[in-house]
């Protein structure tokens, strides 16, 4: 015998309330007692009723959009990829009448940032994707999208403030760790005398620090293991190639020999010239994501190794996972969906 298909109006007679009530709270419009919610959301549960999603598009015309705040960017960097990733998952949205709106800002500025979450508080989203580059300034706008229950999605990094609905991105302190393991593979704690720390100059108000917890890890890792190792930390700024290269050039001209390179954001690539330029028999450089500038860096044998991830990837399932959640009150199977490291070198990197 086929098995009977649950309807709404078996989830309103086992919750004791009308038809009205359960569609209300199904599609968050409309007032609703706790009490009665509860008994709504435990006779689905209990039932296991699948709403008619397609049906319920039919049955209203409510405006639903997903915003997401981003940084600028030029081709070929990071955020490039997030927003691909964005875009992708709102094609998917779209089909199931729910748009998506990208606010930008300087992410060198904090006061740009501001600004940018002023216009998406102001649009009304249904959803917002965010990664948090400013620490203080997206607290602020977690705590608000919180009032206004507002479901927000982290991507990137995470900030910890309880109240996020999901995360995606790798697990940032363990790829620290991952990184300074692959980084001293095989080596003895009297090789590992130095290691250079290659770090991007950003805000001037030091709010910007999205490889604080990468650090972390990579730190613990170096400290339990290589408690002698001399860590270097060089800023550089990525607007300026030419002072790149001579910051590079003087720091090996005193450290000739320096065997060990890292740089925890996604722009290896932008020493790569200067790695070049200043050669060190069997060094070691591990950088992070799979941008192309930096696989390029890897198959010329200037990197050893980039830690990275399928970037896009987690921005389309911010957008799918918030798209579930507005539509069908469905939330992911885990609240922190951490992203897979993959571990890429010369050997690997053309199947990637």
């Amino acid at each position: 015998m086929e098995e009977k298909k649950i309807t709404i109006f078996d989830v309103a007679e086992k919750a004791g309330v009308s038809k009205g009530t359960v569609d209300r709270v199904l599609h968050n419009r409309g007032e609703v007692s706790r009490k009665s919610a509860e008994k709504v959301r435990k006779a689905i549960e209990e039932l296991n009723y699948e709403p008619n999603l397609y049906a319920s598009l039919l049955a209203t015309r409510k405006n639903r959009v997903i915003a997401c705040v981003l940084p600028h960017y030029t081709p070929g960097e990071y955020w490039e990829k997030i927003h691909e990733g964005f875009k992708a998952g709102g094609e998917l949205s779209a089909s199931l009448n729910v748009g998506t709106a990208v606010f930008f800002y300087d992410q060198y500025d904090s006061e740009s940032f501001r600004e940018a979450c002023r216009r998406m508080i102001d649009s009304k989203p249904s959803g917002v994707v965010l990664p948090p580059l400013f620490k203080n300034d997206a607290m602020e706008v977690a705590a608000l999208l919180k009032d206004k229950e507002i479901p927000y999605v982290y991507v990137d990094t995470k900030l910890e403030d309880g109240n996020y609905f999901a995360y995606f991105g790798m697990p940032m302190y363990k790829s620290g760790y991952l990184c300074a393991s692959l980084l001293t593979d095989r080596c003895s704690a009297s090789q590992v005398d130095e290691v250079l720390i290659v770090r991007i100059r950003r805000d001037k108000s030091k709010q910007s620090d999205p490889t604080i917890n990468r650090r972390a890890g990579f730190s613990d890792f170096m400290d339990a293991n290589f408690p002698d190792a001399k860590l270097h930390t060089l800023f550089i700024d990525p607007s300026d190639p030419a002072s790149i290269e001579a910051t590079m050039s003087a720091f090996f001209a005193e450290h000739p020999h320096i065997a060990y390179v890292v740089m925890f954001s996604s722009r290896i690539h932008l020493i790569a010239k200067s790695l070049a330029a200043n050669p060190c028999p069997g060094r070691r450089v591990i950088g992070f994501d799979d941008l192309e500038g930096n696989i390029d860096a890897v198959r010329q044998g200037h990197v050893s190794i980039l830690i990275t991830q399928h970037t896009a990837y987690q921005s389309r399932l911010a957008v799918s996972t918030l798209t579930d959640y507005i539509l069908m009150r469905k939330a992911p199977a885990n609240r922190d969906c951490y992203m897979h490291m993959d571990i890429l070198t010369r050997l690997n990197i053309e199947n990637y």
